[in-house]
């Protein structure tokens, strides 16, 4: 029997990328302060990018999920429910961590009904609800 693949909501991502944020927010204040650096500054915004962007690409090319989406049950995966490689998952993860408005605001009205962010599209990964 074919599993049903059911998108995750927008809702559901955005609390998920949320969880993530502050938990990775923690890691990012320690650094700064053995690093001395200013929170407020572009290098301070910088670090905090590139460590979600590690974050989400490491979490999610070997699993699929962030621990975000672990507790909201979503889950990246290839546009036919299959696993995503770690290629897919830096490509997906760069719009998120560097881009996110940009790539939110095209993927809701450009591509609509999809319920994707333009790096899903770019990187052929979408995000569905858990349903085991």
């Amino acid at each position: 029997m074919d599993e049903i693949i059911v998108l995750s909501s927008w809702n559901d991502r955005f609390w998920a990328w949320l969880i993530d944020v502050l938990l990775m927010s923690i890691l990012w204040h320690r650094i700064l302060t053995v690093l001395k650096m200013d929170a407020l500054g572009i290098s301070g915004a910088l670090l905090l990018a590139a460590i979600l962007f590690i974050y989400w690409t490491a979490l999610e090319g070997y699993r699929g999920q962030s621990l975000g989406k672990m507790l909201l049950n979503i889950v990246v995966t290839g546009p036919f429910g299959e696993s995503i490689r770690f290629r897919d998952a830096a490509i997906e993860s760069f719009g998120k961590a560097f881009l996110l408005p940009v790539d939110c605001l095209i993927g809701w009205f450009a591509l609509g009904e999809s319920q994707q962010r333009l790096f899903n599209k770019i990187s052929d990964t979408t995000v569905i609800k858990r349903t085991e």
